[in-house]
């Protein structure tokens, strides 16, 4: 095997990218239902959500994020590795309907992924499936109200696109 991969770094950095490539496989699944057709998008979009934190709170994911975090001083461009496999790609897929997709999917993906890393306390704590889904559900209404919301305004170039629009006006009330 090291004929091939040369030393333990390159080794590490092969299984890193093969356990990043399982996860984002596993999200791109979840996403890839999104595609069929639906009759309530609150219901597809909780339920995506709700299968992409059993993914993102996995053993799997929680290893991964764990190794990536501890050899981040090493090993510095595993971080752009390891996200750019597991939380970009597959958060682009999903929204493919607002103006921005790519942005309209990360913040999806953030409000979903932020609660989480709270509530498992950096993946040192279990999360029930009740908690969960609420999660899933919180993170989807606030996705859906900010796009609703901003859907309703004018666009205003200066504004910074309709989540930005949204967030003035939280702060404003």
């Amino acid at each position: 095997m090291y004929n091939h991969l040369t030393d333990k770094e390159t080794l590490f950095r092969h299984a890193m990218e093969a356990a990043a490539d399982a996860v984002m496989a596993e999200n791109l699944a979840v996403v890839e239902r999104l595609r069929e057709p639906w009759d309530d998008l609150r219901a597809a979009l909780e339920d995506m959500a709700y299968r992409m934190l059993q993914v993102c709170c996995g053993e799997r994911s929680r290893a991964l994020r764990r190794l990536t975090y501890a050899q981040a001083a090493d090993f510095p461009d595993l971080i752009e590795i390891v996200q750019g496999r597991t939380a970009i790609r597959p958060g682009e897929a999903p929204a493919d309907r607002p103006g921005d997709p790519a942005r309209a999917a990360e913040q999806l993906l953030a409000l979903l992924t932020g609660p989480m890393e709270v509530r498992s306390r950096p993946g040192t704590r279990k999360v029930s499936a009740a908690e969960t889904r609420t999660v899933a559900r919180s993170a989807v209404d606030t996705f859906l109200r900010a796009y609703e919301a901003a859907a309703t305004e004018p666009p205003d170039p200066r504004a910074g696109g309709p989540v930005a629009a949204a967030r003035r006006r939280c702060r404003l009330s």
